[in-house]
């Protein structure tokens, strides 16, 4: 009998894919390989599918497009236990010197360690598995698998990358669009709302005004302006499901927007922010002006961006004032102390893949409190400690946010943690640093797609 590891290499030639690492799975009975972009059509009264592999994880500059005649359907449990009915086609498979006829469903593994996943039904009438062991029918080197998949690199071609936003003219956007092209990618302005989705289990599908379908992207960068943050993110969510890469996850933008629940978590992984109060009640009002250590104070709606909906108490009586009157309209707010030492300063430090690549004071304008630019506020470039550098990073991976616009403040207490920014405007800093963050963030896009130019 014939032996193989617990990961081995597998040749389809039918199906143009030269090698793709498998994961042998015994108690699992279908075999799965990597599939997206699966589009069924008819061909000489048969029902066909074509469908795009990207054999090798975390790398979508190598595509091979397949196309193979449907010999069924079955309902599969993935990994979260949910059924889904995939497509099955059938193909002949070799595995170092056997060759055999095999069953594989298609399916989207890009959160899968292996892009494909190797059943028993392949396999238990010729070999027997040694889980102890890898690549026993022969291993492919990073070399050799270099060499095999040379002609199918699309580095010449670029990457084809949407931008997700609502107006094309705003100056972040335009950099993005201008920088992209400007390293050989095919840029795309999306508006989010003449994007819609269609939810089929077969063939998912997103469309933009006329019709046009959107599917055939390498990745999304959102720039989803807060007026829209449910339907952006349910976009995203989509371009997500048909495998597309987007530079911030819709759940990271949506916990970012929260800032009652983006505060809880800073809390539950020990980053430090102003000591900060919710309530429901008018009769909590008292005391929860005492438990921010009482006026000056701040207070914030929920869901308030570039300064706009944040407001200075400067006394406790006005402080109740405007607090029961944000709760009579039954708008959500925080109540946040104030930190009179930082004299209308903070830092904006921009984070991109776990690194501040930039960083700028701002200054709050003569009798205004808020730093931001869009209140009047002057930026200018500083060096921030490590400290803070350290507290930007963690604030950016506790949300999950590979982009994110981190605002920091200095206190007495040591550096504060204001908010996080899941869509930073570039104008203001690339300015004030001269830096050219647009650049940065296609880079990421590049390396998390290990595109190479």
């Amino acid at each position: 009998m014939n032996v193989i590891g617990s990961v081995e290499w597998c040749r389809f030639q039918e199906l143009g894919i030269p090698a793709v690492k498998a994961r042998v799975d015994s108690g699992a009975k279908t075999s799965t390989i990597q599939a997206d972009k699966i589009k069924p059509f008819v061909k000489d009264g048969q029902e066909w599918v074509k469908f795009e592999v990207t054999p090798i994880q975390d790398n979508r500059s190598i595509a091979i497009e397949c196309e193979k005649r449907v010999t069924g359907r079955k309902v599969v449990k993935n990994t979260s236990g949910i059924s889904e009915e995939r497509f099955v086609i059938q193909t002949a498979m070799e595995l170092g010197e056997h060759r055999m006829d095999i069953e594989l469903t298609l399916a989207n593994r890009d959160t899968m360690e292996f892009r494909m996943l190797l059943g028993r039904e392949a396999f238990m009438d010729e070999f027997l598995v040694d889980v102890s062991k890898e690549c026993v029918q022969g291993d492919v080197s990073d070399n050799e698998l270099k060499e095999l998949y040379r002609s199918f690199n699309r580095e010449q071609s670029g990457l084809r990358i949407g931008v997700l936003a609502s107006n094309p003219n705003l100056y972040s956007n335009r950099r993005l669009m201008e920088a992209g092209a400007s390293r050989g990618h095919e840029m795309v302005f999306l508006n989010v709302e003449h994007s819609y989705m269609k939810l089929d289990v077969h063939s998912p599908e997103i469309r933009y005004r006329g019709g046009n379908i959107l599917n055939q992207f390498d990745a999304i960068i959102p720039r989803i302006k807060p007026t829209v943050t449910f339907y952006g993110c349910a976009l995203l969510r989509q371009f997500k499901h048909l495998g597309v890469y987007c530079l911030n996850s819709a759940d990271a933008i949506t916990q970012s927007r929260d800032k009652l629940f983006a505060s809880l978590l800073f809390s539950e992984n020990d980053i430090n922010i102003p000591i900060t109060g919710f309530a429901k009640s008018p009769m909590d009002t008292k005391d929860l002006i005492r438990m921010v250590n009482g006026a000056p104070l701040i207070i914030k709606l929920l869901e308030s961006t570039q300064g706009r909906g944040v407001v200075l108490a400067e006394t406790n009586k006005a402080a109740e004032s405007v607090i029961n009157a944000f709760k009579s309209v039954k708008t959500n707010i925080l109540v946040q102390e104030f930190i009179k030492e930082a004299n209308g300063q903070d830092i904006r430090c921009f984070v991109v893949n776990g690194k501040v690549v930039a960083s700028m004071q701002r200054q709050a304008e003569k009798g205004e409190f808020r730093a931001n630019l869009h209140q009047g506020g002057v930026a200018s470039v500083i060096k921030i400690t490590p400290e803070e550098r350290k507290l930007a990073i963690k604030a950016a991976k506790t949300l999950n946010l590979a982009v994110a616009g981190v605002d920091i403040i200095r206190s007495n207490k040591g550096p504060l943690l204001l908010e996080v920014n899941s869509s930073p405007g570039l104008e203001g800093i690339e300015k004030a640093t001269g830096i050219d963050l647009a650049n940065s963030m296609i880079q990421a896009i590049e390396r998390k797609l290990k595109f190479t130019s």
